[in-house]
């Protein structure tokens, strides 16, 4: 059974990955915009991805005995000044979820809890994942400058991408 605070550590988190989920449809919906297929392909896997991530610890509360209770999901940001700006953003954030995880982890040691230290432990290493591949795509942005062409040849790169259905814990 989940303790007090390591159950309200998990909604918290929670609530952040579906913000994540959010913020990437946004996100997506600016790509659209501007007709860059690549780009919105790839902002829908890390939408896909979010979602997995925030489903994985709500099943993971409700296996553990707690209760779930979701919170309102703030507004994201909708409007950027360019693809390098956006990348800019979602570095940024995934900062900010990465330190997010890490203070669950946090709670999970403060609370002795073993079995969530664990659990938490693949997250961790996925946001080492996400933060390393924003990052490429961002230092190729930035080189890419304002260069068009650049622009759609990372496109077509980006439109590769699929989703898998991570294997969470």
């Amino acid at each position: 059974m989940l303790n007090e605070k390591m159950e309200k550590a998990f909604l918290e988190q929670i609530n952040k990955e579906l913000f994540s989920e959010y913020l990437y449809l946004s996100m997506k919906a600016y790509f659209a915009d501007l007709n860059l297929q690549g780009f919105v392909n790839w902002m829908d896997v890390q939408v896909q991805e979010e979602h997995a991530h925030a489903m994985g610890m709500f099943d993971y509360v409700i296996e553990r005995g707690g209760k779930i209770v979701l919170e309102a999901i703030d507004k994201p940001e909708n409007n950027w000044k360019s693809p390098l700006e956006v990348f800019r953003a979602i570095l940024k954030h995934e900062q900010f979820v990465t330190s997010s995880i890490n203070s669950v982890a946090d709670v999970a040691e403060e609370t002795r809890d073993r079995a969530a230290s664990i659990f938490l432990n693949w997250y961790i290493k996925e946001q080492v994942e996400e933060e390393a591949n924003v990052g490429g795509i961002l230092a190729q942005l930035e080189l890419i400058g304002e260069d068009k062409n650049g622009l759609f040849a990372l496109d077509k790169e980006l439109a590769t991408r699929t989703f898998v259905a991570p294997v969470i814990g």
